[in-house]
């Protein structure tokens, strides 16, 4: 398995103004900027006298399905974020999960709430994600979590940080004692192949986590509070950032790569991200093979 977030740039990068520490610094500020703008914001479930709880039904509309949803913050922490990024960064092409974009002409790649359904009911377990790229290449990302304000950060070739504290995966070799994330689509099916992937799993490894967010999975493989995480139907911006977050801080990266690439060859599905510790991605990455990724 490659890292792919970890691929060669084009040498020409920092004569075209692809300096990755600049970039990882454009992206910290606008991702810590969102976060606090997100924090700013009513929460979706509030009921008419300010308590929790209320009726979500007019708060949010949806999109593959109808547990696929989109809050008014989601759009509102977008718009901020391209805002943000066209004053800072003039004329750079931004692509976002509510308002879309050119993939092929993307140099910044945006989520403005990855875990909207842990977000909608309150649950403290969701993340702005903002990644730099070139050609698909990540060259900067950071993750934020809006509730505890703790920043993940990485930029190609100069390691990954939380709250500036450099990270580090964890040492494990043995899977069967290997703490490992997940997730589930939106779509009924697929969820259902899914669970019986994780059904084949679960006997095999210390225990099965499922976060809600994969930015926040991702990111706790490289800080070691995770040994592995696996998940399928991932989109570009759900993973450009915290993918090159966890490459950084040592783990093994395997992504689809950007819309339009040809993913790899493994026997894992065409859409799946695994990330994990060096000491057990390969047998993780068979355990899946062995319980169906390839069909799910």
């Amino acid at each position: 398995m490659q890292a792919r977030p970890d691929a060669d740039p084009d040498p020409d990068a920092d004569a075209a103004g692809d300096d990755p520490a600049v970039l990882r610094s454009v992206a910290e500020r606008v991702a810590r900027e969102a976060a606090e703008h997100l924090r700013s914001l009513p929460p979706p479930r509030s009921s008419a006298d300010g308590d929790g709880g209320g009726d979500v039904r007019g708060a949010v509309r949806t999109k593959s399905s109808p547990t696929d949803v989109v809050t008014a913050a989601d759009e509102a922490v977008e718009a901020l974020v391209r805002t943000r990024l066209g004053e800072l960064r003039p004329g750079e092409h931004v692509l976002g999960e509510e308002d879309g974009g050119d993939a092929a002409r993307a140099r910044w790649v945006v989520d403005p709430i990855d875990g909207t359904v842990n977000y909608l009911y309150g649950l403290p377990a969701y993340a702005v994600s903002v990644a730099a790229v070139r050609d698909g290449v990540s060259l900067a990302g950071v993750v934020v979590d809006p509730v505890s304000g703790r920043t993940w950060s990485a930029a190609r070739g100069a390691g990954a940080t939380l709250d500036g504290r450099p990270l580090g995966v964890t040492v494990e070799t043995d899977l069967a004692q290997s703490l490992v994330a997940t997730g589930f689509s939106y779509r009924a099916q697929r969820r259902a192949r899914q669970a019986r992937m994780a059904a084949g799993m679960l006997p095999r490894v210390r225990d099965l986590r499922r976060g809600g967010s994969s930015a926040l999975d991702a990111c706790a493989v490289a800080t070691g509070w995770l040994d592995g995480y696996v998940e399928h139907g991932l989109n570009w911006y759900d993973w450009a950032a915290s993918a090159l977050i966890a490459a950084e801080a040592g783990a093994v990266v395997r992504v689809p790569g950007p819309p339009g690439a040809a993913p790899p060859d493994d026997g894992l599905g065409a859409d799946a991200v695994l990330v994990a510790a060096p000491g057990i991605a390969a047998a993780l990455a068979a355990l899946v093979r062995e319980h169906g990724a390839a069909e799910v």
